[in-house]
Order: C-alpha cells, then structure tokens, then sequence
C-alpha cells in the first residue's frame, strides 16, 4: 500500500513526490512522459533554471529523486481510479493495481489546436499562450493576439508592457465598438476576417492569412486555444470543476484537496489562471505536503 499515488509526473508531480519522499512516504508516480510543455523550446521564469528546456528539467528533476527510496516512478497510464480515503485502488495501463491511501491528480491539460493550417506546427515555437513565459524574448517585436473574447481586450492591454507593435486578429468575433474604439487610441491595429493559415518556415512565423486574402507580417502570435483534461479520471470520481474562458479545471481548496477527500490536485488541471511552471512546482509541493500532513489523522 502507498501513501500517495501521483497520477502526473511533470513539474506540479515531481514537486509533490519530491516533498513526500523528503517525508519518507511511500509514492508512486505514473507519468506518460508527455508533459504539456513538451513543444516548447526552452522553459522561462523558474527561479535556476530559467531558459532550459523544460524536458530537461524534467530529467534532472527524476535524477534527483533516485535518491529517496520511497519514491517509485513509473512510465504508464492510470486506467482507472475506484475507491476512498485511506483505501483507493489505481489500474494502470500495465494491468497492475495499486492502491494508496491518498491521491494527487497533476495529469494535466491538452491543448486544442484550431484547424487552421500551420497552427499546430508553430505551436510553441512562434505561437505562445503567456507573455510572462515568452514575452522577454520577443520584446519590442511586433505582436499578433488572436482574439477570443473579453479575456482578450485584458491581454492587449497587458502586452503593451513589452511591445508597442499590436495586430489583434478578430478571427471572426465581434468586438464591441467602445473596444475597437479603445484600441485604436492605443494605436493597434484590428485586422477583420477569419484567420486560414499560419504561413511559416519550421514553426517560424512569416504572416498570418485572412480568409479576404490579405496576408500580415508578424514576429509571434499569442493564442489561448481551448484546452481540456489530459484524461477522465476526475469525471469517474465525481470531482467538482470551474469553468474557465479555455476550459475546465479542477476546484480545489486552500489545502488543494478536491471535493472529493483525500485526493488532491496540483498543476495546469488545477490553475484557472496563467498556468506556469513556476506555479506548478509550487502547487505540487503544497499538494504533497498537505497530503502528508493528513496522513498524521
């Protein structure tokens, strides 16, 4: 039986099991090794390893953990979850059963690329969802923000900290005449028509292309496409959710337990606002804890 049982093993996974192996809790983590942020070429604002590439990260990360016994990681899927505190049983994708008396769900979301060609292939290369992640390399450069609705005017806004050079794509929405009003007197410019391709070489931007045929130069294109749970689990479990303007996250507590006692949640499946890496280590860390202080009941 194990203490905890991680469904997750990137940064929010790692933080927790690093902080209950400390503990000397026995923990497994299952990981399928395809964290989030896999398309991306190098990680940014986490205090010692900023501009690494995440799965690097990733790697030293487990290196480290090999030095605390308690700590098993494991390269398969949670298939299913049953049970309750003190006694949940966890199959994976290897037909094994494990059980545990606590769980952290750190899985993860998947984002939802639009079918528009191109898109996928410059997905976190030149079309990034955080400024605060990407915004300092490509500072002073001129932008493009794919309008998805009111969270977006909030966004413009917030870019013009790193970049006075603004093309909103509109992409078919409408914007309301007081924002395009405002927007103009900020000087950016709003290009109407929907977006039918990403024009680039090798996930490098050359122009977005409007369905009227017009083709615009920009450096980088900020885009929050919607996004949905790396998997089902929580559906299974009956956990409480939030919804949010990309898509759904798991409700959690001061404490990061879920509606459901004795499982907890960390990490991107857990963050309404501006995922990051930096959060999520924070969060896995607080899960493990607060996981390991509940054992003491």
């Amino acid at each position: 039986m194990n203490d905890v049982i991680i469904i997750g093993g990137s940064f929010a996974g790692l933080a927790a099991a690093l902080q209950l192996g400390r503990a000397r809790r026995k923990v497994t983590v299952l990981d399928t090794g395809l964290p989030r942020n896999r398309f991306a070429g190098h990680s940014h604002g986490l205090l010692g390893h900023d501009h690494k590439p995440p799965l690097e990260i990733l790697a030293e990360a487990r290196q480290q953990l090999a030095r605390y016994p308690a700590i098993s990681l494991v390269n398969a899927r949670a298939e299913s979850v049953s049970g309750a505190i003190d006694d949940f049983s966890v199959l994976t994708g290897n037909g094994e059963s494990l059980g545990a008396r606590r769980l952290i769900l750190s899985y993860g979301v998947a984002d939802q690329m639009p079918n528009v060609p191109g898109f996928t292939e410059c997905w976190g290369t030149s079309i990034v969802p955080c400024p605060y992640c990407d915004g300092f390399e490509v500072a002073g450069r001129h932008w493009g923000v794919h309008w998805t609705g009111p969270q977006s005017y909030q966004s413009v806004k917030l870019f013009q900290h790193w970049t006075d050079k603004l093309t909103v794509f509109a992409d078919g929405h409408e914007i309301p005449s007081e924002i395009q009003a405002d927007l103009a007197r900020r000087q950016i410019a709003v290009a109407d028509g929907r977006i039918a391709g990403i024009a680039h070489q090798e996930g490098h931007i050359s122009t977005v292309n409007l369905d009227s045929g017009r083709n615009i130069a920009v450096d980088v294109l900020f885009a929050q496409p919607r996004n949905k749970p790396s998997a089902g689990l929580h559906e299974s479990l009956g956990l409480a959710t939030v919804d949010t303007p990309t898509g759904i996250v798991l409700k959690v507590d001061e404490r990061r337990e879920t509606s459901v006692p004795g499982i907890y949640a960390a990490g991107d499946l857990a963050t309404p606002f501006l995922p990051s890496v930096t959060q999520a280590s924070s969060q896995g860390a607080m899960a493990g804890i607060f996981a390991q202080q509940s054992l003491l009941a």
